[in-house]
């Protein structure tokens, strides 16, 4: 058999992930073609079928799945080999992918995208944008090297570095600037506007307002200004991190108030592997988001 190359076992780990040819070759940056004709070079060499295909998507066969599991040790050993050589240099240097969740991401990334190029010039900040879980199972599975979400996460492999506190606030139509702030209890009497499942914040609204589940009928968002503008249209009121303020506040047909005593909140922090050899890097990098957030 003919050695296995890196580049099939990331083809294949891709693979493995999407169990589709197109979506992979996608996160592989390359064509669907290349993408199946090294799984097919792959499997010939090692003499057995990897993926049952079929019309849209594929499967893994019994090899395939276990194939994957070492595949992906393999992978996660060579990036830290790579990692050893950063930590050792004077400056950290080279590409840095940074999960956010969405209710962080256009509030905080613009400023440490800046404060990122201006420290760490050599660094090359590749962000990604998604929901607390995929930036947890990212990070385990080495896609990406840190992430800034809502603590605690709870995850064993994973250091959790706090960064800072916000309070949520409450945001109604502008004609209601006026009227005494609700409390907890006195907004499940009201149409409360939620992000759509798998937010953490919408959880955490949801916690706050002593809701075990969301009501029927509740108008959802995919993103904090959505729901604000809803509310813009008299629809109803949310919740928002204090960070989203300044952007959210803009916009016309709405007010803000701080919640009573005791005011909802959340700790924002930082994680990455404990067994990442540019641990202490990271630390840095956490140093600088702090300073951002409590600004």
């Amino acid at each position: 058999m003919q050695s296995l190359t890196l580049k099939q076992l990331r083809y294949f780990e891709a693979l493995s992930r999407h169990c589709q040819f197109g979506r992979a070759a996608e996160d592989c940056a390359i064509t669907q073609p290349a993408l199946s004709m090294q799984i097919k070079e792959l499997e010939a060499q090692l003499g057995a079928p990897l993926v049952e295909r079929g019309a849209r998507q594929v499967r893994l066969t019994a090899l395939g799945e276990q194939f994957a599991i070492r595949a992906r040790d393999i992978l996660h050993a060579v990036d830290e080999l790579g990692d050893l050589a950063r930590a050792d240099g004077d400056q950290l240097s080279g590409p840095l992918r940074i999960g956010v969740i969405p209710t962080v991401a256009p509030y905080l990334l613009p400023g440490l995208m800046h404060r990122l190029a201006e420290q760490f010039p050599a660094l090359d900040p590749q962000p990604r944008e998604t929901v607390t879980a995929r930036l947890i199972e990212d990070l385990l599975e080495s896609r990406l090297d840190i992430a800034i979400v809502a603590l605690p996460v709870s995850e064993p492999a994973l250091h959790e570095e706090p960064l800072f506190d916000e309070e949520f606030m409450l945001v109604r139509p502008a004609a209601d600037a006026k009227k005494p702030v609700p409390s907890a209890e006195n907004l499940q009497e009201m149409r409360l506007l939620l992000l759509e499942e798998g937010h953490c914040f919408r959880d955490q609204a949801l916690s706050f307002c002593k809701l075990p589940q969301a009501p029927r009928g509740l108008m959802e968002g995919s993103s904090l200004s959505t729901l604000v503008q809803m509310v813009g249209a008299g629809i109803g009121v949310t919740l928002i991190p204090e960070m989203a303020v300044p952007v959210e506040a803009r916009t016309a047909g709405i007010s803000v108030a701080r919640l009573p005593a005791p005011r909802p909140g959340r700790t924002i922090g930082m994680v990455w592997c404990k067994s990442s050899p540019l641990a202490k890097r990271f630390a840095e990098i956490a140093r600088l988001v702090a300073e951002l957030g409590g600004t």
